[in-house]
Formats: structure tokens, C-alpha cells, sequence
């Protein structure tokens, strides 16, 4: 794999080891100690390289140090990233083969690449360094970490998002954890490619989409729920105004008309936050023709089903679940959180009159992300909720490198929803659904 960590992966663990990492110090400390830090940040990248080296020169003679050329380049760039980047974390935001790096202390860095979690050959010199360097996301959006306020949410210039948590509740941390943003967002073709979902469940969902379903798509942490959100966006006409709800950016809509919508944490007197709920009610003032909410964690539940049943059509969310089963019963619990005095069947009716669709999808075991179900939420009998399962993911074993041999599968039986989406000038090919070869039983929650 040629990419910046697997290519580099001896000289960069010689980079940060413990006397390397020492040696950059002192390079560092002395550079700010005898530069004014405005006169660094008008040099051009050339020019820095050329002062930082006259630094490096006089720090390894002091030693009676030598290096190689290219290890003294790479210690050079080292020091820029302190100075104008986020120091070790710069050459693992820059592998666009990694998805999510972890900070585990100053001594443990983990990344995910494919799906597989893995080491990376980068260290801190302590707990301070990675403080310094969680301070220089933060600072300019006006954000505080310390033992006041000891964990923090925020996204970095390319749209990541990053977690950090201090001691003392991170025992031997800091910990921070970053969900690398995409540069260039994956596109249904991608999925289609990669297997998260077939052709045929790819048409679906976009006539869906198109058609104004409403849909859930619910997963555990690191499945691809937003990635999913993201690509069903991409399905929606760009005549129609949609304005997206997130507590940090991600979603890449390529749209026309968009309008995004970020929540606000507390400001430093722990005052003026903004919270997703708040967004919702809002954003139905703006005459939307779609609303889409990044994850609804809490009581925003309720007011976006509200939207839903009141002509907010074709809108679309996740949710953190177990399945398509466990995702109407979170949502009941959700609306439950926004104080309400609903009884359980209103709550009920309210969820199988706005939820059209349910796609759910799952990490699998070697690190690939599917879509294991599509689920149509169809009608109240009673106090149950019924749904039907309109593709599942069928699995045949493993092959000799260790992947998963599955099969998307459509179960043979027609949505309800037909009629609704012929309203809306979308008619499903009747070749869409394929039967089984044995019947698929119908599943009914809350019962």
C-alpha cells in the first residue's frame, strides 16, 4: 500500500522516539525562545525550513550528533508541523488510507485503515504535548480543555471531528479520537463497488429518496451511518431546498440549495449553548423542502417526527442501534427524553405514520461495512408496530483471505409504499423484488 505511514513506517518510529522526540524539544523550545512567533508565521514554508535547519544544526552540534540527510529533512518537517500543523498527528491526517486515529496517552497511537484497527509508528513526548496540540484545534473556535472543563468536541479544518477527554477522568490519558472527513465523499457507485450495498438495493433506496420516504438509517458506532446519510442526500432532486442539522459538519451535499445548520456547546461562562432540538424547531420556520439531521440522540426525536407528519416529507436521520428492531424502540425512548406526557401507543402511531423506510447497517468482522437490512415500517395493529424486511444480507462463509462471502437479497415481497412513491411520479419495476425461495415472515415490534 503506498501510503505515507506503510512507505515510512522505520523512519518515522525513528523520528519519534524518545531521543529524537527529546532533540525536537529542544529545537522547538529554542525556535520559539529566540523568534518572535509573527515573524514565523509570515515566512514562506521554504524560508521556515531554512531557519528551523540553522536551529537543528546548533542543537545536534551542542549533542555531538550526526544524522542522516534524510532523517534530518524529516526531523526538520517534524518541527514545521509543531509550528504550523498538529505536530505527530499531521503525517496520519495526510494518510488517506486512515479513517479514525486514537491517542490512547502519549506512548499508544492506533488508527483504523480497511475497517482493521492497527498501531501507528508516531509517539508524544507526554501528556503536555498532546495538550498543546488538542489547544491549537480548539482555541480558534473559542473552545476550553482543562479540569474545569475536561472533555471537548470539535472539528478541524478539513471537517474531522475530534474527542478529547483529560485527566482526571481519562486515567492515563489524554485521550483523543479523530473521525477522519473525507476529502472527496464516497458516492453510490462506491458503495455499490466496496459491497456495502448491491445494485438493485442502490436503485431502491434513490427511488425512495426521490419518492419522499422518510428514512432511518441506524447502526452501531463506526458503521457507516454517515457515509450512508451522505450518499441517500446525494439521491435528492437539486430544485428542492434542504437544510441539514449536525452537531459537527460532515455531511457533503453537492446540491444547490443547502443550508447548514451546526449545533453550539456552552460558551466559557457554560451559557449560550445551542442543541440540536433547537436547530429542528428553527430550521421548520426556514420552508425547507427537506430536513436532514445528522443523529437524533435525545428528545429532537419528537419534533422531527412532528415535521415529518406535518408535510415535512422526505426527510432523513440516523440513530446509534442494534437493528431495525431495537431502532423504533430507541426512538420511543427518545421522545420519551424530550419530557413529554405521550402514552406509548401515541408515541407509537406517530413513529409508524413518519418512518417510512429503515436502513440498517453493521461492521462486519473483517472490518467491511453492509447494509444488512431495508426495512419498511408499514402500519399500527394494536399496540404493535409491524414492519417487513425488503432486503437482507445473506452469509456463505469465508474466504481463504479471511473475507466474508455475503449476498444482498431482496425478500420477495412488495412495500406498501408503492402507491406513495407513484404519487410522487416513481414507479418501482416489478422486476425489483425477486421471491425466495422460502417465505419470509413479517416482523412486528412492541409487542
Amino acid at each position: 500500500m503506498a501510503q505515507a505511514v506503510d512507505q515510512s513506517d522505520q523512519t518515522i518510529a525513528t523520528l519519534y522516539s524518545p531521543k529524537m522526540l527529546d532533540t525536537q524539544g529542544e529545537i522547538h523550545h529554542r525556535l520559539l525562545r529566540e523568534t518572535d512567533f509573527a515573524t514565523l508565521e509570515q515566512m514562506t514554508r521554504e524560508e521556515l525550513s531554512n531557519h528551523i535547519r540553522r536551529f537543528a544544526d546548533a542543537v545536534l552540534a551542542d549533542h555531538e550528533m550526526t544524522l542522516p540527510v534524510r532523517i534530518l529533512d524529516q526531523l526538520i518537517e517534524a518541527v514545521i508541523n509543531e509550528v504550523r500543523g498538529f505536530g505527530p498527528l499531521e503525517v496520519l491526517l495526510a494518510d488517506e488510507s486512515i479513517s479514525e486515529i486514537m491517542v490512547n496517552g502519549p506512548d499508544q497511537v492506533m488508527v483504523e485503515r480497511s475497517g482493521k484497527l492497527m498501531a501507528a509508528p508516531i509517539r508524544f513526548a507526554d501528556g503536555e504535548h498532546i495538550m498543546r496540540i488538542v489547544e491549537k484545534i480548539i482555541a480558534p473556535l473559542g473552545r476550553r480543555l482543562d479540569e474545569a472543563v475536561p472533555m471537548v468536541d470539535a472539528r478541524l479544518p478539513d471537517g474531522s471531528r475530534l474527542n478529547a477527554i483529560i485527566p482526571p477522568l481519562a486515567v492515563g490519558g489524554p485521550y483523543v479520537t479523530i473521525r477522519k472527513f473525507a476529502a472527496d465523499p464516497l458516492t453510490a457507485d462506491n458503495l455499490v463497488r466496496f459491497g456495502t450495498v448491491s445494485a438493485q438495493m442502490n436503485d431502491f433506496l434513490q427511488m425512495c429518496v426521490r419518492g419522499k420516504l422518510n428514512v432511518m438509517v441506524s447502526g452501531g458506532t463506526g458503521s457507516g451511518k454517515t457515509t450512508t446519510l451522505n450518499v441517500l442526500s446525494s439521491f435528492i432532486p437539486s430544485d428542492e431546498r434542504i437544510i441539514t442539522i449536525e452537531d459537527a459538519a460532515e455531511l457533503q451535499l453537492q446540491q444547490n440549495h443547502v443550508l447548514t445548520l451546526e449545533s453550539r456547546p456552552p460558551n466559557l461562562e457554560g451559557t449560550g449553548a445551542i442543541n440540536i432540538r433547537d436547530l429542528v424547531r428553527n430550521a421548520l420556520r426556514m420552508r425547507p423542502d427537506r430536513i436532514i439531521i445528522g443523529e437524533v440522540r435525545g428528545g429532537e426525536a419528537l419534533d422531527m417526527l412532528q415535521a415529518m407528519n406535518t408535510g415535512h416529507e422526505g426527510s432523513l436521520s440516523t440513530a446509534h442501534t442494534n437493528g431495525p428492531r431495537d431502532c423504533l424502540s430507541r426512538l420511543e425512548t427518545m421522545v420519551l427524553m424530550a419530557g413529554t406526557e405521550l402514552p406509548s401507543h401515541a408515541i407509537r402511531q406517530q413513529i409508524s405514520s413518519a418512518i417510512d423506510l429503515i436502513v440498517h447497517q453493521d461492521r462486519m468482522r473483517d472490518g467491511s461495512r453492509k447494509i444488512t437490512y431495508i426495512t419498511e415500517v408499514q402500519r399500527m395493529e394494536g399496540e404493535e408496530v409491524i414492519t417487513q424486511d425488503l432486503f437482507t444480507l445473506r452469509h456463505h462463509g469465508v474466504d481463504d483471505d479471511g473475507r466474508l462471502i455475503v449476498e444482498h437479497r431482496p425478500t420477495g415481497v412488495q412495500p406498501l409504499f408503492v402507491d406513495k412513491l407513484a404519487a410522487e411520479g416513481v414507479q418501482l419495476p416489478p422486476d425489483m423484488f425477486l421471491p425466495l425461495e422460502e417465505p419470509v415472515q413479517r416482523r412486528s415490534f412492541f409487542g
